[in-house]
């Protein structure tokens, strides 16, 4: 890619940025949320058309109309939003816009080969899903390891991951790093887009970082440090990766006792949050985190149990009765679940206090204006304006904004689901920092990571989940991720 620019209204997004992947290895791609990897690998994907600079594959310029054209060229992409046909089966989705025939004279669907195709690439890659099921049955790691199957299937010359193992566990980790390695075997160039750092430098042969849309540097990554790649990523040097916590934990503020799903398997879990205290909540894919959370939310149907705040029972039974009641939820899917994409900033900012935002009986766009106006101050979120439709900004600034809509309704108790997920290292601090501010505001937080150190990091205590029971709870100053995992596979 040689000197590409893209432009939005009011927003250069990239600035004649070039980049060189050699077949054969891993080229990770790094920067800040807004930094312009994603739009870069966007206007390679076809999904975005340039306005300057060429495209050049195996030294042939070429220039994708749309991301059916980059896959019959063989470019794939593993996109971070995941955006797939959740109604029909895991086999359908892989096939989807090229279904086998039966016979070339007999030009009607065939199961059987989809099926057959399917299971030889789940085989081939290690992935134990079925291709008959419905999508929507799926966890969010599946659907993304069925995402990265379906790119392999293409039998690319270029795949680029963005952002892939921000819902994968460890174990799920560890697997796409062996299909990396096979691709890496088989002449494939790897365009490796993600935030953590100890993967990037295990698993990249080359490392660029851009900031504010411009290529900053191309190095080997064998040359580069942690530290180095963070002091060129945020133009300065970042001394600690989690502040200092100064909040001082009170008395109990949330008690539940023998919470039990219906419709999911969560069964019989108790604990205590107090004012002030950070609570992270650990666990497997699929060990009952997220469940744990949408039911404190009602977002599930509870089957028993009882949730007590302030010394007074409750009962949150559903989303509007649980923000009443001060609680907020930052989803797993700020996608999916998260964001109203065909509204802008100020609209998803305020959508959730719009009582607070009324001028008599009527809606006030002052008052609006005047809250989307602090929270993009004080949450540092890059937009050229409040009228931005937030489906244009980065992933993190998404998140921010969703962050600052929940800060708007004064809770009580934050629900945080994977609060960083694909979020830079620099924007990681920021709400790192505001998570401690709320804490020392007597807040209570519950917060789902998959990422052990960010727990250890960041909360006082942990409760670890497995089978939909709680496994345990341990202080985070005296355990260690060994007792962590132990317990996350006590009920498995």
């Amino acid at each position: 890619m040689v000197e590409i620019e893209k432009n939005f209204p009011g927003v250069r997004a990239l600035d004649k940025v070039s980049l060189t992947v050699e077949s054969g290895t891993v080229h990770a791609l790094m920067g800040e949320n807004g930094a312009g990897k994603s739009t870069l690998m966007k206007c390679l994907f076809g999904v975005y058309k340039k306005d300057g600079g060429r495209v050049l594959l195996e030294g042939k310029e070429v220039s994708f109309k749309n991301s059916k054209e980059a896959l019959e060229n063989g470019v794939a992409m593993v996109h971070q939003e995941l955006n797939q046909a959740l109604k029909l089966t895991v086999m359908d989705n892989m096939w989807l816009g090229r279904f086998p025939y039966v016979s070339k004279l007999l030009p009607l669907t065939s199961e059987r080969k989809m099926y057959t195709a399917t299971k030889k690439i789940f085989d081939e890659l290690g992935i134990t899903v079925d291709p008959k099921v419905k999508m929507s049955t799926l966890s969010v790691s599946q659907r993304q390891m069925v995402e990265i199957a379906k790119a392999v299937s293409y039998n690319s010359k270029v795949i680029v991951f963005d952002e892939p193992t921000s819902s994968l566990n460890d174990r799920e980790a560890e697997v796409l790093f062996r299909i990396i390695d096979m691709l890496k075997n088989r002449g494939c160039g790897i365009i490796y887009i993600s935030h953590k750092m100890e993967e990037i430098l295990r698993i990249s042969d080359f490392v660029t970082v851009m900031r504010d849309g411009t290529w900053v540097a191309t190095k080997p990554a064998k040359e580069l440090s942690m530290d180095e790649i963070i002091r060129l990523m945020v133009g300065r040097e970042l001394t600690q990766r989690y502040p200092h916590k100064e909040h001082k934990i009170g008395d109990i503020l949330l008690t539940v006792e023998g919470l039990s799903s219906t419709y999911n398997h969560l069964n019989d879990v108790s604990f205590e949050v107090k004012r002030g205290e950070i609570v992270g909540i650990a666990g497997l894919d699929g060990s009952g985190r997220t469940e744990l959370l949408e039911n404190l939310f009602g977002l599930s149907t509870r089957k028993s149990g009882n949730i007590t705040l302030n010394g007074r029972l409750i009962r949150n039974r559903n989303p509007r009765e649980a923000i009443k009641n001060g609680f907020a939820l930052l989803t797993e899917e700020r996608r999916a679940t998260g964001i109203f994409g065909i509204l802008n900033i100020r609209e998803n900012t305020v959508v959730s206090s719009l009582k607070k935002h009324l001028f008599g009986f009527l809606f006030s766009k002052r008052k609006a204006r005047h809250s989307t106006e602090n929270c993009i101050r004080s949450l540092r979120v890059k937009t050229p304006s409040q009228e931005t439709k937030i489906r244009s900004l980065s992933g993190g600034n998404q998140q921010k904004v969703i962050l600052g809509r929940w800060l708007l309704t004064r809770p009580q108790v934050l629900l945080l689901d994977e609060p960083t997920r694909g979020i830079d290292v620099g924007a990681k601090y920021e709400i790192y920092q505001l998570i401690l501010n709320l804490a020392a505001e007597g807040k209570a937080v519950l917060m789902v990571s998959s990422e052990m150190p960010e727990l250890l990091g960041l909360s006082d205590r942990i409760l670890v989940m497995s089978g939909g029971r709680l496994a345990g709870e341990v202080v985070t100053a005296e355990t260690s991720q060994e007792e962590i995992m132990t317990l996350a596979t006590k009920f498995v």
